[in-house]
């Protein structure tokens, strides 16, 4: 049976439009660092990248070569880390020119790096992208973080990130840092700016006494 995310791991994936707490284990992805306005064409290529490599590791059956461990899936969502420089923290309102951010795939725990390698000699193969060399694979582990689902546009998270603040005030939490994790869940290209759902997430721990 395929591994589909949005059922077999909706606590990371799918929740609800009210803060929560969990704990993000270990996980693998491709991942592509950039500076600047998401809505430009730069952007958009970096994604393309990012998912080239994804399919090429998804389809790697049909291309003759099957990974030890490997399952029938569908590919992960599009995430991304975002910061701002610090220009960027200084000026009144927000500055998309001033975004700093890490965009990035998951990939299931069959990748290793061999398949990796496998995965960027059969894209550069069938179909070169010039950002390419600029991917990196690696692991990251989120921890100890809340999270909300946020339906709308994405120039309003500050009204979803107000409410994932006071969920920190009631529970005695704090901010690790000012960056934080969306998850992609609609596709902009087919769904209008109002019925977006993105999920909203950010690392805490603890308040110290």
């Amino acid at each position: 049976m395929k591994h589909e995310w949005r059922k077999k791991e909706k606590q990371l994936y799918v929740p609800k439009e009210k803060p929560e707490l969990i704990t993000v284990p270990e996980q693998k992805y491709f991942m592509l660092k950039g500076k600047g306005n998401p809505n430009e064409e730069a952007f958009s290529e970096k994604i393309g990248a990012l998912y080239s490599l994804a399919y090429a590791v998804r389809m790697m059956p049909k291309q003759g070569w099957t990974p030890e461990g490997y399952f029938e899936y569908t590919v992960y969502p599009l995430e991304g880390i975002w910061d701002l420089t610090d220009e960027g923290r200084k000026a009144d309102k927000l500055v998309k020119d001033e975004l700093l951010y890490t965009i990035m795939i998951r990939q299931p725990d069959f990748v290793t790096e061999d398949v990796v390698e496998k995965a960027f000699a059969h894209v550069r193969k069938k179909k070169p992208h010039p950002l390419l060399d600029d991917v990196s694979f690696g692991s990251l582990e989120e921890g100890l973080s809340v999270q909300m689902l946020h339906v709308g546009s994405y120039d309003e998270e500050p009204r979803t990130f107000e409410k994932m603040d006071e969920f920190l005030s009631v529970n005695d939490l704090e901010r690790i840092t000012l960056t934080h994790k969306e998850i992609y869940l609609s596709d902009i290209r087919k769904v209008e700016p109002a019925k977006l759902k993105t999920v909203l997430r950010y690392r805490v721990r603890k308040k110290r006494s």
